[in-house]
């Protein structure tokens, strides 16, 4: 899930700088804005009650064009190669394909995922999507190549779990609550340091100041949605054993710490091993922004249902 889980917050970030670009641009050319009163004839006093609607409007409005869009943007970002069921496809994409479907119809999926695959060495698979009825689960050609079929299966089982589950739609009513403080918070702070300039400057450093705090908090609340994911990744792996099979999910989970420790050991540099920190990053400051438990964890808890 680490790939569903850094394209949305990217794209998160991206809509949300937009849209706080596109209404900074517009109260400036009308001179309307309801969350700045006049202070003394400063014209930097705050209204608290505007500033914190506004907030709201925009954070959960962010978060959820940031969903919506989820799907096509992964399609786009890792150029994925939409397997269609009724087509002509290779036997591992057509395997692939039946997987997702069966156990998806375990889960009581009334509408089938759409089913990908993309060009990488890397060991991955996400899945990602606006709801139930609109998701793509997506696998890499290294994880085809470097794992058995049990092991497959678990993988597959654990993503179509999070389908299941509606992890997508959770996670972003939980950014939606992120984006509020951070356009609440990141306006403040730049009101505040455009005070400190002189009064011709006070527009363009606020300006400024905003996108960057904006960045920054938004960066920082991602510690948040990576926190949120890790706990919602025990779930997945719980929805993965009911599905393939306990030992299944135990074993996919084992032999994906086996190609890490392996890419480990060949080349700490190697884009693969790289990617596969995103799943098992044992640096603290890794597992803050890791949108994934440490496999040994999630091993042990697995097996101690």
């Amino acid at each position: 899930m680490g790939k569903r889980v850094l394209l949305f917050i990217l794209t998160n970030i991206l809509v949300m700088t937009t849209l706080v670009i596109a209404w900074t641009l517009i109260t400036t050319f009308t001179g309307i804005d309801p969350s700045i009163r006049d202070a003394g004839g400063t014209g930097l006093g705050i209204n608290y009650t505007s500033l914190m609607v506004f907030s709201l409007l925009i954070g959960f409005g962010g978060a959820f064009i940031s969903l919506l869009m989820s799907r096509w943007m992964a399609k786009k970002m890792m150029k994925v190669k939409v397997l269609d069921p009724d087509g002509q496809l290779s036997a591992a994409e057509r395997s692939v394909v039946e997987k997702v479907h069966r156990f998806s119809r375990a889960a009581g999926l009334m509408h089938m995922p759409e089913v990908g695959i993309y060009q990488s060495a890397e060991v991955n698979a996400f899945a990602t999507g606006p709801s139930k009825k609109k998701s793509l689960v997506c696998v890499s050609v290294g994880l085809l190549n470097n794992m058995d079929e049990d092991a497959v299966e678990g993988v597959i089982a654990h993503e179509v779990a999070h389908v299941a589950n509606g992890d997508m739609v959770t996670m972003t009513l939980l950014q939606g609550v992120v984006n509020t403080f951070v356009v609440f918070f990141s306006r403040i702070a730049a009101i505040a340091v455009s005070r400190f300039v002189k009064p011709e400057l006070q527009f363009v450093v606020q300006f400024a100041a905003i996108i960057v705090f904006q960045i920054v908090f938004s960066i920082l609340g991602s510690i948040i949605v990576s926190a949120y994911s890790r706990h919602r990744e025990y779930h997945a792996d719980r929805g993965g054993g009911d599905l393939a099979g306990r030992d299944k999910m135990a074993h996919a989970l084992r032999s994906l710490k086996a190609h890490v420790n392996r890419a480990s050991v060949k080349d700490r540099t190697d884009d693969s091993a790289i990617q596969t920190m995103k799943i098992s990053g044992k640096g603290s400051m890794m597992k803050l922004f890791s949108s994934h438990p440490d496999l040994d964890d999630r091993i042990a808890r697995l097996e101690q249902r």
